[in-house]
């Protein structure tokens, strides 16, 4: 049973941690304040943000319905089955474009119905189509195995008894099985760019057919290093397609790549706030290990502690950390590169559902994750940049709410 026991050991706006010494190394790489990775150095009061404004949640009124968008009748039937009424802003400022054949660059938030604005267009133009091109007609490319099953999922939900076809391609499964589905021809293929490579260098994919391509949370990719196996997987595609290309930032990277991929794109902006400006962040001194891990079960025992995110270094560290908790009476579940895919998604799924509270993840398991009302991230291992710190803490304090980020610094 949670308790009160614990109260922040975090300080206010100016102060250092207490024992808290600058490296000598602060102005390049070195430790990252305390974990035992090699990564940027971080100023700890990066890390504390107290005067924290609400966010205040705009209420965005849409110019369209979705029975404006024109879409059949059995897609508009799904939409409102699922009760999908109102468009949300990227959503209805994106999809009218993707229907009239335009390149798009829409810059949003995870978060924000972005899937929707994309997914919808193409099953309404693979239901319109006269003639099918044998092959692939679409193929959307993602930063991880997760957000390529929600995406799937998404698909699937919307596309239900039309006859419209999808595979995934991801790693961290047999890749027999995607070679099965992909002989029956799918009309849509969701994947990450390693696997898709790799299925395209064994010649089991063929997009000289495609007809539309769509980059999601492109910025990620590029973070992750996908890069040039984006570029292999674009060059293989027909010059005359239609690309779709969205993103929370444009870094001068990303730019140089919408630059060679998109034509004339009409721009969709949705972006809200920088992440750090509106949820509340302090720091957790920490002397030793076992102090670390004592202070983080006491968080973890506080009632409003409901739903909890927390970030490690390892695969090995999180596992372990999980594992722990769990003993100790605090129900946890991991999510790391070392784990299949089916275990990675049970352990989203139980998390998202609410069956545990606790998810501990490495930063690459856990980039692309849309999960609802996280109410606390915690940073049990110091991200490497302030990026990656700007990233993680992004995954609360969404829609509005109010969000509570810690990390933990160790004294020196």
């Amino acid at each position: 049973m949670k308790n009160n026991s614990f109260q922040s050991r975090g300080n206010s706006r100016g102060k250092k941690p207490f024992g808290y010494k600058r490296s000598n190394n602060s102005g390049g790489s070195g430790r990252s304040g305390g974990g035992n990775r090699r990564g940027k150095y971080i100023d700890p009061q990066k890390f504390i943000n107290k005067s924290v404004t609400p966010q205040e949640q705009v209420i965005y009124e849409p110019k369209n319905k979705f029975n404006d968008f024109g879409f059949i009748k059995e897609l508009e039937s799904t939409l409102a089955h699922r009760g999908y009424t109102l468009p949300t802003q990227i959503q209805d400022g994106a999809i009218p474009e993707v229907l009239k054949g335009h390149d798009v660059i829409g810059l949003a938030n995870t978060g924000t119905g972005k899937t929707a604005a994309f997914v919808l267009p193409i099953i309404q133009m693979l239901k319109t189509q006269k003639e099918r091109p044998r092959g692939v007609s679409a193929l959307i490319m993602a930063p991880t195995r997760e957000l390529a099953v929600q995406i799937e999922e998404e698909f699937k939900a919307f596309a239900r008894g039309l006859q419209i076809y999808s595979t995934i391609c991801v790693g961290g499964v047999n890749i027999q099985r995607q070679i099965r589905e992909l002989a029956r021809q799918p009309h849509v293929v969701i994947g990450t760019p390693g696997r898709l490579k790799d299925l395209c260098n064994q010649r089991k994919l063929d997009f000289r057919h495609t007809e539309i391509v769509v980059l999601d949370e492109a910025d990620r990719m590029l973070d992750m290093g996908f890069i040039d196996d984006i570029r292999f997987l674009l060059n293989l595609l027909p010059n005359n397609r239609q690309s779709l290309c969205f993103s929370a930032t444009i870094t001068p990277e990303i730019q140089r790549l919408m630059d060679t991929m998109l034509r004339n794109p009409v721009t969709i902006s949705v972006r809200t706030a920088e992440t750090s400006e509106h949820i509340e962040q302090d720091i957790i001194p920490f002397a030793s290990s076992a102090d670390k891990e004592d202070l983080l079960e006491k968080m973890l025992a506080q009632p409003d502690f409901n739903k909890v995110l927390v970030f490690g270094e390892t695969k090995w560290g999180v596992q372990k950390l999980a594992d722990s908790l769990t003993k100790k009476g605090l129900p946890s579940e991991a999510i790391h590169g070392n784990k299949s895919q089916p275990q990675r998604q049970r352990a989203l799924k139980s998390f998202t559902n609410g069956n545990v509270e606790i998810l501990v993840a490495t930063d690459v398991a856990a980039r692309g994750l849309d999960i609802p009302n996280v109410s606390h991230v915690i940073n049990f291992d110091q991200p490497a940049t302030y990026e990656d710190y700007v990233h993680r803490i992004g995954r609360t304090g969404r829609a509005g709410k109010h969000g509570h980020a810690f990390t933990f610094v160790q004294q020196r």
